[in-house]
């Protein structure tokens, strides 16, 4: 039987993601085989497995800290939010459909058993599994039906570590009030405390320290310090989204659309020096970048038309078509700039509806019923000139996405009352500028993506684009020389990179936190 520990925090973003990949880092370390868990997970930046199965971005980051492959397991229940009421949701890495949030609340307890099941083969191929929740356990509201903290914790029979981020302020007053409002059976499970993200001298912090340890009678286990720590962000909730103002050197900006997904597609651009990365929500902040990107998103359509009532479509246009700012578009980004989405199935709409494109692309995208989740890896076909001799690369991602595009047909695009989102199209460029050639193609024979005929823009399904350094490198230094700047690219792979994070956080939590007790109550607790 596999030793467990589980982490629960006061809230969301209170450092759960953090620790367990620390725990899985250390106890592989340790000499144990580790794997994380999370039943249910809420969140936009997913991860395709080796089977070609969908899971959250933060157990697929936990499972490389514990040096294994991730699996399907470690998240059977994946909440992928397509509006303010309603999620896609996502069973054993395959769609179940679409619910809205009360209807999911609702039918909650119908996915107990794959979340059991998903657990039990863990603890049957694992020493040790780190058990991660969801927000807070004292959502009361939602106690009946809970199958991600306490509720989790029973079916799992774990004890629990409790974390507060002090960074935020009033972490005691939230380890308090969590704990005095759960109920006494769930109060037992908690069996230790841990402060996160402390600045300053913990001597100053003792005396707190001591009195909520007197006041809960749980024992304060660790204060672990703020450290930047390089580690793939789990949800909108990520420090990364909140740059918005460009620094010296070669200036990239993200697109921030409102149901952004997966953008961690974009991290590995920060590993070069003289790269500027920030993230954009409105018109007076995108500036004229050197390069823009637009992401993937939970709902191409929808974010479609906030960038075009926003004004950044049109920011975008004249940027590309009179300043010839390159764009390079990944997933719904690059069903964006085609000329016409079409939506038979209802997938992100109504049955049948159609909605104009960018126009910076002479493509056009149809969703279909079935999600295509595949790792994959190519060769670039043609992205010379001004990205820089990327041709004939070789490149590896993997794709999550419901539609295929394909080159437009001629007067394919709409107008007119047919437009989605009022408005003429911006400027007047020549239909025949962006006739598109194949990007990428990919090692089963299928092309993916398109590249415009003057190189401007550059589309593909394939997520991870960048983590292939030759291909990241290449274009960031042709931008560079274009801009009479030098940048050094680091030689060092993501996976080398990433190796080193969770060996550093490792360090920093081991320093932190009292493993002996850890150990202790992972090898002790009883229910």
């Amino acid at each position: 039987m596999a030793k467990k520990i589980m982490i629960q925090g006061t809230m969301s973003n209170s450092g759960k993601s953090f620790l367990a990949a620390a725990l899985c880092r250390i106890l592989k370390q340790d000499g144990l085989s580790v794997a994380p868990f999370k039943s249910q997970n809420m969140a936009l930046n997913s991860y395709i497995t080796k089977d070609g199965l969908e899971i959250g971005r933060a157990q697929a980051m936990q499972a490389e800290a514990a040096g294994i492959a991730p699996t399907v397991d470690m998240n059977p229940i994946l909440l992928k939010p397509t509006s303010q009421m309603g999620s896609q949701v996502i069973v054993n890495g395959e769609v179940f459909g679409n619910l809205r949030a009360m209807d999911y609340y609702r039918r909650k307890t119908e996915f107990i058993p794959a979340v059991r099941e998903a657990f039990e083969r863990l603890e049957s191929q694992f020493d040790a599994i780190v058990l991660e929740g969801a927000g807070s356990p004292a959502e009361i509201n939602l106690r009946d039906n809970d199958i991600v903290n306490m509720g989790m914790a029973k079916i799992a029979n774990a004890p629990v570590l409790l974390v507060g981020d002090i960074d935020r302020g009033g972490v005691f007053a939230s380890l308090y009030g969590t704990v005095s409002l759960l109920e006494p059976e769930e109060r037992a499970r908690i069996k230790g405390l841990v402060i996160n993200k402390f600045r300053g001298d913990v001597k100053i912090l003792e005396p707190g320290l001591r009195m909520i340890e007197e006041r809960l009678h749980i024992p304060v286990v660790g204060v672990i310090p703020m450290e930047q720590i390089d580690l793939d962000d789990e949800d909108s909730l990520s420090d990364r989204l909140v740059r918005t103002k460009a620094q010296d050197g070669l200036d990239v900006a993200v697109i921030h659309l409102p149901h952004i997904s997966n953008f961690t597609d974009f991290n590995a651009l920060e590993h070069y020096d003289g790269v500027s990365l920030r993230y954009v929500d409105r018109p007076a902040h995108l500036g004229q970048p050197d390069l823009i990107l637009l992401p993937g998103t939970k709902n191409t359509m929808a974010d479609l038309k906030w960038l075009r009532e926003s004004g950044l479509e049109a920011m975008i246009w004249r940027l590309v078509e009179e300043q010839k700012v390159p764009v390079i578009g990944i997933c719904g980004g690059n069903q964006m700039p085609g000329e016409k989405l079409s939506d038979p199935h209802g997938v992100e709409g109504e049955p049948g509806s159609t909605m104009r494109g960018m126009g910076l692309l002479a493509a056009e995208t149809i969703f279909a019923a079935e999600k295509t989740r595949t790792r994959t890896e190519g060769m670039v076909m043609a992205a010379a000139g001004v990205y820089g001799q990327v041709t004939g690369q070789s490149v590896k991602g993997y794709e999550i996405h419901m539609g295929e595009t394909f080159p437009a047909e001629a007067g394919s695009g709409l107008n007119g009352s047919q437009q989605a989102g009022a408005g003429q199209q911006p400027g007047n460029a020549s239909r025949a500028d962006h006739s598109v050639t194949p990007a990428i193609c990919l090692a089963d024979g299928r092309m993916d993506g398109f590249v415009r005929a003057d190189g401007l823009v550059f589309g593909s399904y394939l997520h991870g684009l960048f983590d292939n350094l030759e291909f990241t490198g290449a274009i960031l230094t042709r931008l560079a020389e274009k801009k009479g700047i030098s940048l050094t690219a680091k030689a060092q792979s993501m996976e080398e990179y990433k190796e080193s994070q969770y060996d550093k956080l490792a360090d920093l939590v081991r320093r932190s936190l009292d493993m002996e007790a850890v150990y202790k109550i992972m090898e002790e607790y009883e229910s």
